[in-house]
């Protein structure tokens, strides 16, 4: 069973699919960070995410390999190195990429192959997995997401204010949802929450309840 997780940065998706697929006893797949993982690999390599032959020569000598469990680029272990500003912002214009989209959504189909998983990205419900057994679409206030976003970024050490990572997250929204590649939107038969007034358990409670519906 699928059950795929959409949304913006800062709606809680991520946590939402981590305590879920627990809760269901079900593999968690972080999707996103698989562009991340490209991320990193662009930046230590000095290449500018534009579609050219060379931009395509370099990914093909990538080896990515991704799974609930690993995330490796030619065998390096790059989890530790994936969560920051730099990496995100990248992470962003890549997946605006045709040839990167591509690359990252066979590779996240093949990771699904023989699991029940929980899935959390942009567009697992609308390409990735488009009959997935249950999908939900995630929303929050935009000022409350760039908190929480904050937060998160405080936690890291890491030490940019709120107005940059509002003017960050605006950015990304945008980049997201007028991509001409596979834009962030609903799922025609994703189940919308807004969880700016909702804890992370009553998010998962309710999730929980339409997947165990979905299922019998």
């Amino acid at each position: 069973m699928i059950v795929t997780i959409d949304g913006p940065a800062g709606s809680g998706k991520s946590s939402a699919a981590k305590a879920l697929a627990a809760r269901l006893g079900f593999q968690f797949l972080d999707t996103g960070a698989t562009y991340r993982a490209l991320a990193f690999a662009a930046l230590r390599d000095h290449i500018e995410p534009i579609e050219s032959l060379g931009f395509a020569h370099w990914l093909n000598s990538l080896r990515v390999e991704a799974t609930p469990e690993i995330l490796r680029v030619n065998g390096l272990d790059v989890l530790p190195f994936i969560r920051t500003p730099e990496i995100t912002a990248l992470a962003s214009r890549l997946a605006t990429l045709a040839s990167v989209r591509t690359l990252l959504v066979d590779l996240q189909r093949r990771a699904a192959v023989g699991r029940n998983l929980v899935c959390e990205g942009r567009d697992q419900g609308t390409v990735v997995f488009p009959d997935a057994e249950c999908k939900f679409f995630l929303v929050a206030d935009p000022t409350e997401r760039a908190r929480r976003r904050h937060r998160e970024l405080q936690s890291r050490g890491q030490s940019l204010n709120l107005d940059e990572v509002l003017v960050a997250q605006d950015e990304r929204d945008r980049r997201d949802a007028e991509r001409d590649v596979s834009p962030m939107r609903p799922a025609d038969d994703a189940i919308v929450l807004d969880s700016t007034h909702l804890t992370l358990d009553e998010v998962v409670a309710r999730m929980e309840s339409e997947v165990r519906r979905c299922g019998t």
